[in-house]
């Protein structure tokens, strides 16, 4: 239509010269669709904008957990345990079971070790979040492993998931 519009009532209305030779006007089903298509549109953005709070401050959940290190204390040693005992699972090759257990247990000793971390002084911290790294990279190399059912790479990693729960506590609890 050539950047003209005209209300619906008035298309009739309209001389045939602004209306290109083979356009036809449009449907009334087309119209409906549209104006349909437009108030949902509207409707959306209006429930969106009205239902959002706008970011007051940062939330720093990821990087502050709202634990205290008296209850990571608490925790930490029967989430290591958790982990450990996976090995049940895999050796009964369970592995979905496996990988659920492994996930769960892994999620809450994260944040307990996070947590622990965070509460030693800050020349220590390098070296433990490089311990952190390393017992949480082998966490995922054997949820990978588990799923892909590769028993060498299953074992593999659940022995390094064990040096480096060795190394992480010793060095914590010193």
């Amino acid at each position: 239509m050539y950047g003209l519009k005209f209300p619906q009532n008035q298309m009739a209305a309209a001389p045939s010269s602004f209306l290109h030779p083979l356009t036809k006007p449009p449907s009334s089903t087309a119209t409906t669709a549209a104006a349909t298509r437009r108030s949902t549109v509207i409707l959306t953005s209006v429930l969106l904008w009205t239902h959002t709070k706008p970011a007051a401050a940062f939330d720093l959940r990821l990087t502050e957990p709202e634990q205290s290190v008296e209850e990571a204390e608490s925790e930490i040693r029967s989430h290591a345990q958790s982990l450990v005992r996976v090995k049940d699972l895999l050796e009964a090759e369970s592995w979905r079971e496996a990988q659920k257990v492994l996930r769960r247990s892994s999620a809450l000793l994260k944040q307990d070790v996070y947590t622990m971390i965070q509460a030693k002084p800050s020349a220590e911290r390098p070296r433990l979040r490089k311990l952190y790294s390393d017992l949480f990279n082998a966490v995922t190399r054997l949820d990978y492993a588990a799923r892909d059912k590769d028993r060498i790479r299953v074992w593999d990693s659940y022995r390094t998931i064990l040096s480096s729960l060795h190394h992480i506590f010793s060095a914590i609890y010193n």
